[in-house]
Protein backbone atom coordinates (compact mmCIF):
# COMPACT_ATOMS: atom_id res chain seq x y z
CA UNK A 1 0.00 0.00 0.00
CA UNK A 2 2.87 2.36 0.80
CA UNK A 3 4.65 1.77 -2.52
CA UNK A 4 1.52 2.24 -4.63
CA UNK A 5 0.56 5.25 -2.51
CA UNK A 6 3.85 6.97 -3.28
CA UNK A 7 3.44 6.12 -6.98
CA UNK A 8 -0.02 7.70 -7.00
CA UNK A 9 1.37 10.70 -5.14
CA UNK A 10 4.00 11.22 -7.86
CA UNK A 11 1.26 10.99 -10.48
CA UNK A 12 -0.73 13.63 -8.60
CA UNK A 13 2.28 15.97 -8.70
CA UNK A 14 2.89 15.43 -12.43
CA UNK A 15 -0.81 15.79 -13.25
CA UNK A 16 -1.00 19.04 -11.28
CA UNK A 17 1.96 20.45 -13.22
CA UNK A 18 0.21 19.55 -16.46
CA UNK A 19 -3.02 21.20 -15.30
CA UNK A 20 -1.22 24.42 -14.39
CA UNK A 21 -0.34 24.93 -18.05
CA UNK A 22 -3.86 26.30 -18.27
CA UNK A 23 -2.36 29.61 -17.09
CA UNK A 24 0.14 29.61 -19.98
CA UNK A 25 -2.74 29.92 -22.41
CA UNK A 26 -4.63 27.72 -24.90
CA UNK A 27 -1.62 26.88 -27.08
CA UNK A 28 0.49 25.55 -24.20
CA UNK A 29 -2.24 23.38 -22.66
CA UNK A 30 -3.48 22.06 -26.00
CA UNK A 31 0.07 21.29 -27.13
CA UNK A 32 0.68 19.33 -23.93
CA UNK A 33 -2.63 17.45 -24.28
CA UNK A 34 -1.97 16.67 -27.95
CA UNK A 35 1.48 15.32 -27.09
CA UNK A 36 -0.08 12.84 -24.67
CA UNK A 37 -2.91 11.87 -27.02
CA UNK A 38 -0.61 11.41 -30.02
CA UNK A 39 1.78 9.06 -28.18
CA UNK A 40 -0.32 5.97 -27.33
CA UNK A 41 2.84 3.93 -26.71
CA UNK A 42 3.48 6.26 -23.76
CA UNK A 43 -0.10 7.04 -22.75
CA UNK A 44 -1.62 3.56 -22.53
CA UNK A 45 1.19 1.84 -20.58
CA UNK A 46 1.09 4.77 -18.16
CA UNK A 47 -2.67 4.37 -17.78
CA UNK A 48 -2.28 0.62 -17.24
CA UNK A 49 0.36 1.11 -14.55
CA UNK A 50 -1.73 3.82 -12.91
CA UNK A 51 -4.85 1.65 -12.95
CA UNK A 52 -2.93 -1.29 -11.45
CA UNK A 53 -1.53 0.97 -8.72
CA UNK A 54 -5.03 2.22 -7.86
CA UNK A 55 -6.45 -1.31 -7.68
CA UNK A 56 -3.58 -2.62 -5.54
CA UNK A 57 -3.74 0.43 -3.28
CA UNK A 58 -7.47 0.03 -2.69
CA UNK A 59 -7.32 -3.74 -2.15
CA UNK A 60 -4.39 -3.56 0.26
CA UNK A 61 -6.01 -0.74 2.22
CA UNK A 62 -9.22 -2.76 2.58
CA UNK A 63 -7.22 -5.84 3.55
CA UNK A 64 -5.26 -3.97 6.22
CA UNK A 65 -8.43 -2.39 7.60
CA UNK A 66 -10.07 -5.82 7.94
CA UNK A 67 -6.96 -7.28 9.59
CA UNK A 68 -6.81 -4.42 12.07
CA UNK A 69 -10.43 -4.98 13.06
CA UNK A 70 -10.01 -8.76 13.31
CA UNK A 71 -7.00 -8.25 15.55
CA UNK A 72 -9.35 -6.72 18.12
CA UNK A 73 -12.85 -8.16 17.54
CA UNK A 74 -14.07 -6.48 20.72
CA UNK A 75 -13.81 -2.71 20.70
CA UNK A 76 -12.34 -0.59 23.45
CA UNK A 77 -14.71 0.19 26.30
CA UNK A 78 -13.24 3.67 26.42
CA UNK A 79 -11.54 4.71 23.20
CA UNK A 80 -8.96 7.46 23.52
CA UNK A 81 -7.27 8.35 20.25
CA UNK A 82 -4.06 9.70 21.72
CA UNK A 83 -1.74 10.97 19.00
CA UNK A 84 -4.00 9.84 16.16
CA UNK A 85 -4.81 12.72 13.83
CA UNK A 86 -8.19 13.16 12.21
CA UNK A 87 -6.54 12.56 8.82
CA UNK A 88 -5.19 9.18 9.95
CA UNK A 89 -8.58 8.11 11.34
CA UNK A 90 -10.42 8.96 8.11
CA UNK A 91 -7.99 7.53 5.53
CA UNK A 92 -10.42 4.87 4.29
CA UNK A 93 -13.21 7.47 4.06
CA UNK A 94 -11.24 10.17 2.24
CA UNK A 95 -9.70 7.57 -0.05
CA UNK A 96 -13.11 6.14 -0.91
CA UNK A 97 -14.68 9.53 -1.58
CA UNK A 98 -11.70 10.53 -3.71
CA UNK A 99 -11.97 7.30 -5.74
CA UNK A 100 -15.66 7.98 -6.43
CA UNK A 101 -14.88 11.50 -7.64
CA UNK A 102 -12.02 10.30 -9.85
CA UNK A 103 -14.48 8.05 -11.69
CA UNK A 104 -16.79 11.03 -12.21
CA UNK A 105 -13.86 13.21 -13.33
CA UNK A 106 -12.77 10.63 -15.92
CA UNK A 107 -16.33 10.34 -17.21
CA UNK A 108 -16.50 14.12 -17.56
CA UNK A 109 -13.14 15.00 -19.13
CA UNK A 110 -11.76 11.75 -20.59
CA UNK A 111 -14.61 9.60 -21.87
CA UNK A 112 -17.17 12.40 -22.33
CA UNK A 113 -19.91 10.33 -20.71
CA UNK A 114 -21.16 13.28 -18.62
CA UNK A 115 -21.15 15.89 -21.40
CA UNK A 116 -20.35 14.48 -24.87
CA UNK A 117 -20.23 18.03 -26.30
CA UNK A 118 -16.94 18.64 -24.50
CA UNK A 119 -15.32 15.97 -26.66
CA UNK A 120 -16.33 17.71 -29.90
CA UNK A 121 -14.45 20.96 -29.24
CA UNK A 122 -11.76 21.44 -31.88
CA UNK A 123 -9.03 24.02 -32.40
CA UNK A 124 -9.77 25.96 -35.61
CA UNK A 125 -6.13 26.06 -36.76
CA UNK A 126 -4.70 22.64 -35.89
CA UNK A 127 -7.91 20.61 -35.82
CA UNK A 128 -6.82 19.02 -32.54
CA UNK A 129 -9.08 18.58 -29.55
CA UNK A 130 -9.42 21.93 -27.77
CA UNK A 131 -8.67 20.85 -24.21
CA UNK A 132 -8.34 24.45 -23.04
CA UNK A 133 -11.94 25.29 -23.97
CA UNK A 134 -13.10 21.95 -22.60
CA UNK A 135 -11.63 22.73 -19.19
CA UNK A 136 -12.93 26.30 -19.16
CA UNK A 137 -16.45 25.25 -20.16
CA UNK A 138 -16.46 22.31 -17.76
CA UNK A 139 -15.40 24.36 -14.76
CA UNK A 140 -17.55 27.37 -15.64
CA UNK A 141 -20.31 25.49 -13.82
CA UNK A 142 -19.88 26.48 -10.14
CA UNK A 143 -21.16 23.08 -8.99
CA UNK A 144 -18.50 21.27 -11.02
CA UNK A 145 -15.80 23.51 -9.62
CA UNK A 146 -17.08 23.18 -6.06
CA UNK A 147 -17.15 19.39 -6.35
CA UNK A 148 -13.63 19.36 -7.76
CA UNK A 149 -12.26 21.60 -5.01
CA UNK A 150 -14.00 19.49 -2.36
CA UNK A 151 -12.42 16.35 -3.83
CA UNK A 152 -9.02 18.04 -3.73
CA UNK A 153 -9.69 18.73 -0.06
CA UNK A 154 -10.12 14.96 0.43
CA UNK A 155 -6.85 14.45 -1.46
CA UNK A 156 -5.06 16.98 0.75
CA UNK A 157 -6.35 15.36 3.92
CA UNK A 158 -5.47 11.88 2.66
CA UNK A 159 -1.92 12.84 1.66
CA UNK A 160 -1.24 14.86 4.81
CA UNK A 161 -1.10 11.54 6.65
CA UNK A 162 -0.47 9.10 3.80
CA UNK A 163 2.89 10.45 2.63
CA UNK A 164 4.42 10.28 6.10
CA UNK A 165 2.85 6.88 6.76
CA UNK A 166 4.33 5.54 3.52
CA UNK A 167 7.83 6.57 4.60
CA UNK A 168 7.28 4.79 7.91
CA UNK A 169 5.96 1.62 6.24
CA UNK A 170 8.98 1.51 3.92
CA UNK A 171 11.37 1.89 6.85
CA UNK A 172 12.51 5.37 5.80
CA UNK A 173 11.29 7.15 8.89
CA UNK A 174 13.03 7.45 12.26
CA UNK A 175 12.86 9.69 15.32
CA UNK A 176 15.42 12.08 13.86
CA UNK A 177 13.43 12.79 10.69
CA UNK A 178 9.90 12.06 11.94
CA UNK A 179 8.94 15.67 12.68
CA UNK A 180 10.44 16.92 9.39
CA UNK A 181 8.67 14.28 7.34
CA UNK A 182 5.38 15.11 9.05
CA UNK A 183 5.77 18.83 8.32
CA UNK A 184 6.77 18.13 4.71
CA UNK A 185 3.75 15.83 4.29
CA UNK A 186 1.41 18.56 5.46
CA UNK A 187 3.13 21.20 3.32
CA UNK A 188 3.09 19.09 0.16
CA UNK A 189 -0.57 18.15 0.71
CA UNK A 190 -1.53 21.82 1.06
CA UNK A 191 0.55 22.73 -1.99
CA UNK A 192 -1.26 20.13 -4.08
CA UNK A 193 -4.61 21.40 -2.83
CA UNK A 194 -3.76 24.95 -3.92
CA UNK A 195 -2.24 23.80 -7.21
CA UNK A 196 -5.29 21.77 -8.16
CA UNK A 197 -7.93 24.18 -6.84
CA UNK A 198 -6.59 27.39 -8.37
CA UNK A 199 -7.64 26.44 -11.92
CA UNK A 200 -11.39 25.86 -11.34
CA UNK A 201 -11.48 28.77 -8.90
CA UNK A 202 -9.89 31.09 -11.48
CA UNK A 203 -12.37 29.98 -14.13
CA UNK A 204 -15.42 30.49 -11.89
CA UNK A 205 -14.17 33.94 -10.87
CA UNK A 206 -13.61 34.89 -14.51
CA UNK A 207 -9.84 35.24 -14.25
CA UNK A 208 -9.35 32.58 -16.93
CA UNK A 209 -11.64 32.65 -19.98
Amino acid sequence: MAATGLALFLFAVVHMIGNLQLFLGPEALNRYAHFLQSNPELLWPSRAILFAAVVVHILTSINLTIKNRLARPQGYRVKELVGASWASRTMIVTGGLLAVYVVYHIMQFTTGSIDPNLMTLVEPVTGHHDVYRMVVIGFSNPLNSAGYILAMGFLCLHLSHGVGAAFQSLGLKNQLYEARIKRCSHAVACLLFVGYSIAPLSIVLGWVK
